[in-house]
């Protein structure tokens, strides 16, 4: 995946974590923790939208369906 560069502004409170990890070894430099905590969230996002629209869904109609899709599928199964 191709890189681009990006200025950012940030809080100097901040900027000064970043290199204290940077100076203890978590991070290459301030770039990597960057990229690091914006991957992480964005996954964390992805995680949490699903967990969103699975709340969504009604239970007893889900287990409905199910059941009668496998009403109908049974008498279709190979005898073992």
């Amino acid at each position: 995946m191709g890189k681009t560069k990006i200025a950012i502004t940030m809080d100097a409170e901040f900027i000064g974590e970043l290199d204290r990890l940077v100076e203890k070894n978590y991070f290459q430099n301030r770039s990597q923790a960057i990229c690091d905590a914006v991957r992480e969230k964005l996954a964390r996002m992805k995680r949490s939208r699903l967990s969103l629209e699975c709340a969504k869904l009604d239970p007893k109609f889900e287990k409905a369906m199910a059941d009668e899709g496998l009403a109908a599928d049974v008498s279709q199964w190979p005898e073992y």
